[in-house]
């Protein structure tokens, strides 16, 4: 991620001590150590917080005022710093960023716990982008702040905890209006990144195929048109010959337009760019498709939360050797892997993007074309982090896009539990209580890889014509089709040619009959 304040930045790599005189104590509120232990903010900024409600008035009870205080007191959120170490490798060295990951809750619309868990989402999601997460906060109130987020008296505490822990950037776990990332950045004096920025910034590094360059291209911009903002003499008029300003001179005053007008303007001609060299791609993914399609190949999509292990499991199911990392998004490009059946049929698996709660409206859009492989498909394979503290809510997540992509509903589809290595005996149990059609699965150790292979294949499409009939010898490539894709149930090599006895679908039933010989 890009620095927008140079005065401000200040990176490093792999430090998190803490001063000890400048950040704030925490109070334990209980002695559990759990990952949805909460620790309680007792240090108080030298100005009075201001409470979800407004500034009190001064007839509210003293008893009463306070326990709003401590209702609205920002919560430190534990196990924040470090991805848990899974499937994947580790891939990349990189400088980190420093961050504070901030975040608003409230009891009307969700549970701590499970605003606890999108924040430990977001940390995920910024090491992957690059960062060091310093902090996480909580922070319950109505609803977010109109003006600054989090409420201007709160605002002052969080830069007096930034500046404290000396990070370049502040994450909100929400999308933010751009009035309240700049209130919020001339109060915490650091960059100020949303949820949506994060996401699409993760998309940036990890796209890799032209089209899925221009997809991420065009989210952004279309994120980040209603969001420009003039710094200081961009604001200035541009006008023909000189430059404005008092000193121009003659024809430097008039009309023109402004900098973020001229911004504008170039960003929109760009976006109507990438949106018909997007297009223009489509006919390309159909001809790809299309020609799967006519090869009679069985297709198998893997969908799944991103970093569920899609990758892993798809080459542990191929036999690939694939390098796949430890990121979320570490797949933004469709990829077709071949493989073949007990049967010696050969069939396709088609690695998916990986999806997430929220996911930017920008990008649903952006991807489309990698998510119309899972409505042509004829088996889907729904990856799981069967390790993960709320799989039920990554479940949900998944299935709440696909049921916006039509023709998925009646696919068949197998529920994968991945990542069974990380288990405790009882989870697993309870998983599969849950869940007894499910398979639960390891793509590190192989653990019910065997059995979720073979019902794979016992639900993709089987060949609906039996023939027999006699083949020239001269038939060999249209014989290596048969074997490809559909059953050889016979062959007997004769004088006068080879006698086949084959089950296959209606396009190789017709190229049979049209060489055998009458």
């Amino acid at each position: 991620m890009t620095q927008n304040h140079s005065s401000e930045d200040s990176t490093g790599i792999g430090k998190t001590d803490r001063p000890e005189s400048s950040v704030p104590q925490f109070e334990e509120v209980s002695s559990s150590s759990s990952p949805g232990h909460v620790d309680r903010l007792t240090g108080r900024s030298d100005v009075l917080l201001e409470q979800s409600a407004g500034d009190a008035p001064q007839t509210v009870d003293q008893v009463e005022w306070e326990e709003r205080e401590r209702r609205n007191q920002f919560r430190h959120v534990e196990g924040l710093g470090e991805l848990r170490d899974v499937t994947e490798v580790e891939y990349r060295k990189i400088r980190l960023e420093r961050v504070v990951l901030i975040g608003v809750w409230s009891n009307a619309r969700t549970r701590v716990e499970e605003a606890e868990e999108s924040l430990r989402e977001l940390a995920a999601l910024a090491q992957t982008a690059g960062a060091e997460v310093l902090d996480g906060l909580l922070q319950q109130r109505a609803k977010p702040d109109p003006a600054t987020y989090v409420g201007s008296g709160k605002a002052r505490e969080l830069a007096d905890i930034v500046a404290g822990l000396e990070a370049d950037t502040i994450i909100a776990d929400d999308d933010l209006h751009p009035s309240q990332r700049r209130a919020l950045e001339d109060v915490t004096k650091v960059k100020v990144v949303d949820r949506t920025a994060l996401i699409l910034d993760i998309f940036a590094q990890h796209a890799t195929s032209r089209e899925g360059k221009a997809q991420v291209e065009l989210a952004q911009l279309e994120y980040m048109l209603p969001r420009l903002r003039g710094w200081g003499g961009s604001l200035s008029r541009q006008a023909g010959g000189q430059a404005a300003g008092q000193s121009g001179g003659i024809g430097s005053r008039g009309p023109g337009e402004t900098k973020i007008e001229t911004d504008r303007r170039v960003i929109r001609h760009r976006i109507t760019r990438l949106k018909r060299q997007i297009a223009q791609m489509s006919p390309s993914r159909e001809v790809k498709r299309g020609s799967r399609q006519r090869s009679g190949l069985p297709t198998v999509a893997v969908v799944g939360y991103t970093n569920a292990g899609k990758s892993s499991l798809t080459n542990r199911l191929t036999g690939s050797s694939e390098l796949v990392e430890n990121a979320l998004f570490a797949t933004l490009d469709t990829a077709v892997r071949r493989t073949k059946a007990r049967d010696g049929r050969l069939y396709v698996y088609v690695d998916t993007v990986g999806f997430v709660r929220r996911l930017p409206t920008q990008l649903v859009e952006a991807f489309k074309s990698t998510l119309e492989e899972v409505a042509q498909a004829d088996l889907i394979l729904h990856v799981v982090d069967g390790s993960h503290p709320d799989p039920f809510g990554q479940i949900r997540a998944v299935d709440k896009v696909l049921a916006d992509i039509e023709g998925v509903g009646s696919i068949p589809r197998i529920l994968v539990f991945n990542k069974v290595d990380l288990m405790e005996g009882a989870a697993r149990d309870r998983l599969s209580n849950l869940e007894p059609d499910a398979f639960l699965v390891s793509a590190r150790s192989g653990t019910g890889i065997d059995d979720l292979r073979e019902r794979v294949e016992d639900l993709l499409p089987k060949p609906e014509v039996h023939v027999e009939a006699l083949m020239p010898y001269t038939s060999g490539s249209l014989l290596a089709r048969v074997r490809q894709f559909g059953r050889v149930t016979g062959l007997d090599y004769r004088p006068d040619g080879i006698m086949l006895s084959a089950d296959v679908d209606d396009g190789l039933a017709a190229a049979i009959l049209k060489e055998s010989i009458d």
